[in-house]
């Protein structure tokens, strides 16, 4: 039997849903605010690829949520390694992580977020092969793979020899505090040891560079010359789409989602279920953009966009933004979608026409 290790933080992403940009110390409040988990179901999502392996392997993991529920759901055979607290936190996943150490696991599978990995690394450093599932709200390190299918597809590969090249990434993780209040501080934590496959992975999160604050106005000023009169835009997190709400003279959430229409705010900060109690029996548009050096388009700090106002949105009412150094600095690659359904994700597949300044149009393919 071939053992690996699987590690699932069951709280990692619970606050994205419900506009809390992270869920470090914010636990309660998002159940409040009626979060559910997802990070077992992707990491199932992940495991499923692997079920072509399934007679072949041990899955080493921690009890119930950790990890234990959706292998052992899966039908695969599973080693009971460690018994988290009652709510499972950093803790046990550094427990379970140096438990899985010990046991001689050729790779780890985890499913969570930036904290997550760092936690990881604190517990193991760089000595074992990882692979990230993305469950959290705020991914920046390239440990993680682009969705958890393609994680299940990367760790296959890895697994069956169809794929032996390694190499070091870097954890990076964000004080939550602070990004709650609009300010981003990046720290690099440490490296990881992950399999070498550019395609799959997400790669590192990048800033937008100040020279390109002349092209993100020219975009502004092309959104609101188009905005129809009663219909309610959402205005997506990020410095390209600041620009819009600063043109107009908003307030806004550079880290959320803002709600406007006929050029007034309706409500900063806007989620979920919220976003459709406040947007019923109204057309509504969502202007958002690229993820720079990840070319995210769904699924990165924009987790507020749940399935039900994606579907309600629909396609045709994406109008996506993006300078043109960002697009040139993803290399051809296709933008990338990870709602958390692989239907929605197959629905909103396709090809968009990007605003990157004044008059200024490129198509490009999402998938």
């Amino acid at each position: 039997m071939t053992k690996i290790g699987l590690i699932v933080n069951p709280i990692a992403g619970l606050g994205g849903s419900v506009g809390l940009k992270g869920t470090d110390g914010m636990v309660e409040e998002a159940l409040r605010r009626g979060a559910e988990p997802l990070s077992n179901a992707r990491a199932a999502a992940a495991l499923q690829e692997l079920l072509p392996l399934r007679d072949t392997l041990l899955i080493c993991t921690g009890a119930d949520q950790q990890g234990g529920s959706c292998a052992g759901s899966l039908g695969f055979r599973t080693r009971i390694l460690h018994e988290a607290s009652e709510r499972s936190g950093a803790a046990d996943t550094r427990a379970l992580a140096k438990k899985l150490i010990e046991e001689d696991v050729c790779m780890i599978l985890f499913a969570g977020g930036d904290g997550t990995a760092a936690d990881i690394y604190e517990a193991i450093g760089e000595k074992q092969p990882v692979l990230g599932i993305p469950a959290g709200v705020k991914i920046y390190s390239p440990v993680y793979a682009a969705t958890p299918k393609a994680a299940g597809e990367l760790a296959r590969s890895y697994l069956t020899g169809a794929l032996t090249s390694l190499l070091e990434a870097e954890v990076l993780d964000i004080d939550e505090e602070l990004y709650r209040q609009d300010l981003v501080d990046v720290q690099l934590r440490g490296y990881l040891t992950i399999p070498q496959e550019k395609r799959l992975m997400q790669g590192r999160k990048t800033p937008s560079p100040l020279s390109e604050a002349a092209a993100a106005h020219a975009i502004a000023g092309m959104v609101i010359r188009d905005m129809a009169p009663d219909t309610c835009y959402l205005i997506g997190a990020g410095t390209t789409t600041r620009r819009i709400m600063e043109r107009l003279e908003l307030p806004n959430t550079l880290i959320g989602v803002d709600l406007i229409c006929n050029g007034k705010l309706v409500e900063s900060d806007v989620y979920g279920d919220r976003i459709l109690e406040l947007t019923e029996g109204w057309p509504l548009k969502l202007v958002f953009t690229v993820t720079g050096g990840q070319g995210f388009l769904l699924g990165r700090g924009n987790q507020q966009l749940t399935p039900n106002v994606l579907k309600k949105i629909g396609k045709e009412n994406m109008i996506v933004v993006a300078t043109q150094k960002k697009l040139a600095s993803l290399g051809g690659q296709t933008l990338r979608l990870d709602t958390g359904l692989e239907e929605l994700d197959q629905q909103l597949a396709g090809y968009y026409r990007v605003i990157t300044g004044r008059d200024q149009y490129v198509v490009a393919k999402a998938e």
